[in-house]
């Protein structure tokens, strides 16, 4: 009696397993069970997609609009701006006059500014609760000086000085407050000259597109840099939009309607997403307990524990692909129903969490693609070379960052592409992907001929080197993966103890023909001695 019930319990546990190494379509047809998960999947494809799409558009006004208002900005504020800015700044002065004038101007235009503007612009109140603008000066304490002897003198110690100018204040003689005491500046002393100042713009555009416009805050800043005392002046103009809710919106029309059209469509996705989200969590969860029966099983029958391959085979790496999607489109889709009714202005975050979510939703197709033995090379292919792959990046990197270090420190100086460790790391991959090798080369400055002779002998040696071999050794282990991963289409795959127990009932139907079970073959399928030369992973 008891070595029937340990058979029963033996054959139970065998079906139990098939059927959940099964596709849905097999699935389907071997207990008519309706694949909601797919279903569902495919519905929420289609409308996530459709949600960060229109998403997008709104998002792209916004950023439209900033762009706009900064351009227009630049030319009302900055004197003489060609509409050009110069490297990292907008323009610069070479004299105490000119410095002035652009001082002056940025001043005047502000006072001006209803009357000149083309936007729709108003003044904001900065942090003191006033309507004005505010500028402050930094200088050292004692100023820098050239004795005869030709020594230098000067206490490192920086004064700030700060003044509010208010409408009042601008509304009366220029005079008055151009020539107070404050705007006698000593350039020998001076650091730098910083202006700032708020104003309130409204964007009009996305009521064609039926939206509740936006109400934007932009906080103002222009720098003169003197730091350098070089004899340029560098002008630079930052402006910090955010949005704020609108107050007394009274627009008539069909906009409301619309509002509420995308706040339904909006939750009906959070609703999909938390059914998906609840099915793939199930699934997990269903799939534990029957590797814990399994594992007890084959423990207490064969008296010996599963490798760890087989254990990993019960965790579905694409039902954790979907949770982390679902669950970063619900948070996402709170916070565009909040932006969308003016409750919260972070576009950002929404972008960020809306469109990892949808690439992480695209990539899962990939999972229904691989039922089919043709499309899942690149799945099988990846699977068997990323861990070689991930390796060898590691070594490479180390001379990557070698290459990053010494372009930067010797020819910072003397070319643009490498004046900072970011920009050098850009440049230096843009050479391995082929792009712009002449005008790395050619910018380079000829001031010191021992720099440029080194910096010939850099570019040859890492184009060569990361070209000519690194990039033919990556792609030689991806090669190599994908002939072995055709070998074993061809042959067979390894087989695993968990495979070996399921085809144990005498079934000639080959149940488990699921890609990922070659990878196994690194601690526990049963293989010749003969046959270690494909073994992918080591």
């Amino acid at each position: 009696m008891a070595h029937l019930d340990c058979e029963m319990k033996e054959k139970c546990l065998r079906e139990d397993l098939k059927f959940y190494f099964m596709n849905p379509c097999e699935k389907y047809r071997a207990r008519h069970q309706i694949p909601w998960k797919l279903g569902l999947q495919i519905l929420k494809i289609v409308m996530v997609t459709a949600q960060l799409i229109r998403f997008g558009l709104s998002n792209q006004l916004v950023v439209a609009f900033k762009e706009d208002n900064t351009i227009a900005f630049k030319h009302l504020f900055l004197k003489g701006y060609s509409g050009i800015d110069e490297d990292d700044y907008s323009c610069s002065v070479y004299t105490q006059e000119d410095a002035y004038e652009s001082i002056f101007f940025a001043i005047n235009q502000y006072h001006q500014l209803k009357n000149i503007s083309l936007g729709i612009l108003g003044y904001g109140k900065n942090e003191d609760n006033a309507i004005g603008l505010k500028v402050c000066k930094q200088h050292y304490k004692k100023g820098p000086m050239l004795p005869s002897n030709e020594t230098l003198s000067v206490d490192s110690d920086i004064e700030s000085d700060c003044i509010h100018l208010d409408l009042q204040v601008l509304a009366r003689n220029t005079q008055d407050w151009k020539n107070s005491s404050f705007f006698r500046l000593e350039f020998s002393r001076l650091l730098q000259v910083e202006i700032t100042f708020r104003l309130k713009g409204i964007d009009l555009q996305t009521i064609h597109s039926r939206e509740l416009p936006d109400c934007f805050i932009f906080q103002n800043t222009i720098t003169f840099d003197n730091k350098a005392h070089s004899g340029k002046i560098k002008i630079y103009f930052d402006s910090d939009a955010s949005i704020e809710e609108c107050k007394d919106l009274n627009i008539s029309g069909s906009i409301q309607k619309n509002t509420q059209y995308v706040l339904v469509f909006d939750a009906f996705v959070i609703v999909i997403c938390l059914a998906s989200l609840v099915l793939c969590t199930r699934s997990i969860v269903l799939a534990l307990r029957l590797r814990k029966r399994f594992l007890n099983f084959f423990l207490e029958k064969y008296e010996r524990s599963v490798c760890d391959t087989d254990r990993w085979k019960f965790i579905n790496g694409w039902y954790v692909l979907v949770i982390i999607s679902d669950l970063m489109t619900i948070i996402g889709s709170i916070l565009k129903m909040e932006i969308k009714v003016k409750n919260l202005t972070n576009y950002d975050l929404c972008s960020i969490l809306l469109g990892t979510s949808t690439l992480f939703v695209w990539v899962g197709v990939i999972r229904y693609l691989g039922y089919f033995q043709t499309y899942n090379v690149l799945i099988l292919t990846m699977q068997a070379s990323l861990p070689k792959v991930l390796r060898f990046c590691a070594c490479a990197g180390m001379i990557y960052l070698g290459y990053t270090f010494c372009g930067w420190i010797v020819l910072g100086p003397y070319h643009d592409k490498f004046e900072d460790l970011n920009t050098v790391a850009e440049c230096l991959f843009s050479l391995v992907n082929g792009d712009d090798m002449f005008a790395t080369f050619a910018q380079i400055q000829q001031k010191s001929t021992l720099v440029w002779l080194f910096s010939r002998l850099y570019l040859y040696s890492f184009i060569s080197l990361f070209i000519y071999m690194i990039l033919s050794l990556f792609i030689a282990l991806i090669t190599d993966s994908y002939d072995t991963i055709k070998k074993y289409q061809q042959n067979g795959f390894p087989k695993t103890d968990l495979q070996d127990f399921l085809k144990e009932c005498g079934s000639k139907e080959e149940i488990q023909k699921e890609p990922s079970a070659f990878l196994s073959c690194a601690c526990c399928h049963k293989r010749k001695r003969s046959d270690d030369h494909l073994i992918l992973i080591s």
